[in-house]
């Protein structure tokens, strides 16, 4: 599930406003530097208050220490301490940045942004009515020295830049704001990748081991059933009939020998790195299927009807599992009277693979664990197929699977 974008930035860290108690406290003395060495050459000119042309600086960079803790309650403090120290007297050039850094920072990190909004516009308006009283008082004093001339351009000078100066601290505050949104969004983003990567993880581990469930399944019950049936029959012939025990056991080496040989290629298989892949059993080999499964007792007709459109190679493989473990549940249900047959024909642009006992009527493959029908309904269903399963009405149990055909697989792998 994807975050939605989010609104407001991080809040900043509790110890924020030590690192902001240091920057107040340079630009403080940087400010009482300045005031004290335009104290000493007269800059200020004569009328001035020492006092607060030394340390007003420290009172307009007290607020800084909570910038962005309460920014819009720092800068309406900030310019409530200004106001006075204009007509008092006061350093001009550092507590300028202190005004900037507090304009920006309601910018910056105001999670109200009407609120925001509001009080930067206030500021700026009380700012340059400043500007405008000042002119109104000392206009005089302008027009003397330049002239009406000199007085417009005065004050044209100051409006110009300080609608840079605040504008500047206006544009750079939220573009702080949104940078930092962005960023969170971002990470967030970020979050929900690596979390649907995890997902992805876990479902193909999960997926991997169903899929090796399935391989063993179909591995393992052929073979050990088969195994099962002939010592069975060995130890119920052995006290009279040695030849046909050791027959029966024969056939019992040589399932155990083909399960260890086919659990060796899944595990060649499952370890290869995809360069090369032990071979896996195909529609070519189910009359090897059929012979072994007739081998061990079982009555078995095998049926190729019309010809077979080309499947996927892994279609193939389903249908060959499918084959096998419908041998398996009828030498395990139907009994060893029963007859097999297994039928295999093209349909609907496809092949259909249909495996059937002559059990009794009425019976049911139901005393097993349901691991083999499950599986196979999961194997078909993965290429596509469809699969059906249920008691026949004269008696037996049917198993029906269809896979669509490949236009792109090999035609050859399908002949008889």
């Amino acid at each position: 599930m994807t975050s939605e974008a989010p609104t407001n930035r991080t809040p900043p860290p509790r110890n924020a406003w030590k690192t902001d108690g240091l920057l107040a406290l340079g630009l403080g003395v940087a400010s009482l530097l300045i005031g004290w060495l335009a104290l000493l050459t007269g800059t200020f000119g004569a009328d001035v208050n020492s006092w607060t042309a030394l340390f007003g600086g420290f009172a307009m960079a007290a607020p800084l220490v909570l910038r962005r803790r309460w920014p819009s309650a720092m800068l309406i403090l900030q310019t409530l301490i200004y106001m006075p120290l204009v007509w008092l007297g006061w350093e001009i050039y550092v507590i300028q940045i202190m005004i900037f850094l507090s304009f920006y920072s309601v910018g910056a990190w105001d999670a109200n942004r009407k609120r925001a909004f509001w009080t930067r516009l206030v500021v700026i308006i009380i700012m340059f009515g400043s500007i405008a009283a000042t002119f109104i008082v000392y206009g005089g004093l302008y027009i003397e020295l330049g002239g009406v001339t000199g007085l417009i351009a005065t004050l044209a000078i100051q409006y110009v830049v300080n609608i840079g100066y605040f504008g500047g601290a206006w544009f750079f505050g939220n573009r702080a704001w949104n940078s930092a949104l962005e960023r969170e969004a971002l990470e967030r983003a970020h979050e929900d990748i690596r979390g649907q990567q995890a997902i992805i993880a876990d479902q193909a581990v999960d997926l991997e081991r169903i899929r090796i469930a399935r391989e063993l399944h179909d591995v393992v019950a052929h073979h050990v059933s088969a195994m099962g049936v002939q010592a069975g029959a060995a130890r119920r012939v052995m006290s009279r009939d040695a030849e046909q025990a050791e027959q029966s056991l024969r056939l019992v080496e040589s399932s155990a020998r083909e399960a260890i040989d086919e659990l060796r290629a899944m595990v060649t298989t499952l370890r290869s790195d995809g360069s090369t892949n032990a071979p896996l059993p195909t529609l070519a080999e189910l009359d090897a299927l059929i012979d072994h499964a007739a081998q061990n007792g079982q009555r078995v007709t095998f049926e190729r009807i019309a010809d077979l459109p080309p499947v996927s190679p892994a279609a193939e493989l389903t249908l060959y599992r499918v084959a096998q473990e419908g041998l398996t549940n009828a030498r395990k249900h139907a009994g060893d009277r029963a007859t097999v047959i297994v039928r295999l024909r093209g349909v609907e642009d496809g092949i259909e693979l249909e495996v059937s006992d002559s059990g009794r009527a009425g019976m049911q493959h139901s005393n097993g664990t349901g691991h083999g029908l499950v599986g196979m309904r999961e194997r078909v269903q993965a290429v596509g197929g469809r699969l059906e399963h249920g008691p026949k009405s004269g008696g037996g149990w049917m198993v029906r699977a269809w896979v669509p055909g490949s236009p792109h697989a090999e035609h050859g792998r399908l002949e008889s």
